[in-house]
């Protein structure tokens, strides 16, 4: 296994630029996920460390071997696409079998290494039949495979998981991650799914217009994003632009908080819906509900706040048993705890 380096990628597609300047050091047997919306160039940087797309500028490094302008086939790599790939006319044992086959590898080197590989995805028992006679996830199970089969140095997986139903996603979303594990093999994870790539990853970078907003292990891109982006993409936050005087925003008395500079401005209030609290003792600021939707475990309640003639609107999880309680257009009490809470300029990047 080993690391990858990329430094100072950028791509450019007639006058947009895909990518913009990227650099990043992933440790060998390190799992990092790109995460981000349609469009911020997670898949391009991806597809460029594949081979598949050649960078306006920049170098491209596995190992410690400058593969910038390598063909993806001679690139120590294996790839995991979002729509399996798999060969129809092949059974699942002869996709995983068919990189080790055109290596021309003996068959008596390749049969013990494809029932090893079976075996760690799961599929020795549908070894024999063809993609279309097994489910999505046995598909995906069996990309996996043949992507690991001639032992790549690293391992890309581009939404890997998005084609899949809900419980399939979260089923084989863990079994990726204990495979990574188990082989020890150094992983770039492409996802728009911020629980996915929390759940899966030993470091996760969040990805907006070609460029890396924030890179960090999750639980601190979840609790301290770095950037107005990363704060409004991560997380589920409210977002509510409030003014700020002397370097505090207040909203009655549901909030009072630092803010990022001294003087009067218009800022943009992230917080998480877990961190509202609901006031039983009469204290914090009246709200009414407007809507509530559960949400199993946890409902999520819509609430309308209005202080000096301002009116803000917000949501706050809570558990269900508490939200039974709830009735539409009743006047609850609620507080912020801002201990978790970010302030941003509005303007900011």
């Amino acid at each position: 296994m080993s690391g990858v380096s990329l430094n100072g990628i950028s791509k450019h597609f007639g006058n947009v630029r895909a990518l913009d300047d990227v650099s990043v050091e992933i440790a060998s047997g390190e799992l990092i996920a790109l995460l981000g919306p349609s469009g911020c160039g997670k898949t391009t940087l991806l597809r460029s460390v594949a081979g598949l797309e050649q960078p306006t500028s920049g170098v491209i490094r596995i190992g410690g071997k400058d593969v910038s302008h390598e063909p993806p086939r001679k690139r120590p790599i294996g790839m995991v696409f979002q729509s399996y790939a798999l060969f129809p006319n092949m059974t699942i044992r002869e996709n995983v079998g068919f990189p080790l086959k055109v290596r021309k590898e003996s068959s008596d080197k390749i049969r013990p290494k494809v029932e090893e590989l079976l075996e760690l995805v799961g599929l020795s028992s549908q070894a024999d039949r063809y993609p279309h006679q097994v489910s999505g996830g046995q598909q995906q199970r069996g990309a996996l495979a043949r992507a690991l089969a001639p032992s790549p140095e690293v391992l890309l997986l581009d939404e890997p998981l998005s084609a899949l139903d809900a419980l399939v996603r979260t089923r084989l979303r863990d079994e990726i991650r204990r495979i990574q594990q188990l082989v020890k093999i150094t992983a770039i994870y492409v996802t728009h799914d911020q629980s996915e790539a929390m759940a899966i990853a030993d470091r996760v970078a969040v990805m907006n217009h070609g460029k890396i907003e924030q890179i960090a292990e999750p639980p601190e891109i979840y609790e301290d994003p770095s950037t107005k982006f990363s704060a409004g993409f991560v997380g589920n936050r409210n977002a509510i632009e409030l003014a700020s005087t002397n370097g505090r925003v207040e909203f009655g008395g549901f909030v009072s908080c630092a803010a990022p500079s001294i003087g009067s401005q218009r800022v943009v209030l992230f917080f998480r819906p877990e961190d509202v609290e609901f006031m039983e003792d009469g204290s914090g600021h009246p709200a009414m509900v407007e809507n509530k939707l559960f949400l199993g475990s946890l409902s999520r309640v819509y609430l309308l706040l209005e202080s000096g003639g301002a009116s803000v609107r917000l949501y706050a999880d809570i558990s269900s048993r508490q939200a039974l309680r709830l009735q539409i257009g009743q006047i609850v009490n609620v507080k912020l705890q801002t201990e978790h809470a970010r302030v941003f300029p509005v303007d900011a990047q």
